[in-house]
């Protein structure tokens, strides 16, 4: 009996170990800073959609500004435009950003008829127009740690056939 009272001792022991150990890696993995992914839109192509919605591939441009590989394992995307959901996707591609590289993924995204609605209004509420504010965020999934997350914020400049509705 004294033999196995001691031998539970040193499992639950050992297990503490263990414990600890696993606990002090996942604390050093988050002490490591990390620089922010850079993401530039550079293209849109129409896709086909299905009924009242409009879908498209968003080019992104990721570029890695660390020392270390980003692998990932499926994306997630969200657009607005006037501060107003306009676009989202999800993509289970796999890849990986090299370290100090860049990548170019392609994202499809789905456009609700009444987001398209919402932005036709605001644009001929009977201000002139040249350009939308955007926001784009969204996740590189994968990793230790669950991911990158990434989001950029500017204007998008209209068409010159858009500029001029009222």
């Amino acid at each position: 009996m004294h033999t196995a009272g001691f031998r539970n001792l040193a499992q639950h022991w050992l297990h503490g170990v263990i414990l600890m150990l696993a606990l002090a890696l996942v604390g050093c993995a988050s002490l490591v800073q990390r620089e922010p992914v850079r993401i530039n839109v550079v293209g849109l192509e129409p896709l086909p959609g299905q009924g009242m919605e409009m879908r498209f591939a968003v080019k992104l441009r990721v570029q890695n500004p660390n020392d270390t590989a980003i692998d990932f394992d499926g994306l997630a995307l969200e657009l607005d435009l006037n501060d107003k959901p306009f676009a989202t996707g999800v993509s289970d591609q796999r890849g990986s950003v090299p370290r100090f590289g860049e990548a170019v993924i392609n994202i499809p995204v789905t456009v609700s008829a009444v987001a398209v609605v919402r932005q036709a209004l605001g644009v001929m509420d009977g201000k002139a127009v040249d350009t939308v504010p955007y926001s784009l965020r969204g996740r590189l999934a994968g990793g230790l740690l669950g991911g990158v997350r990434f989001s950029d914020k500017g204007a998008l400049s209209l068409p010159d056939g858009l500029k001029s509705l009222r």
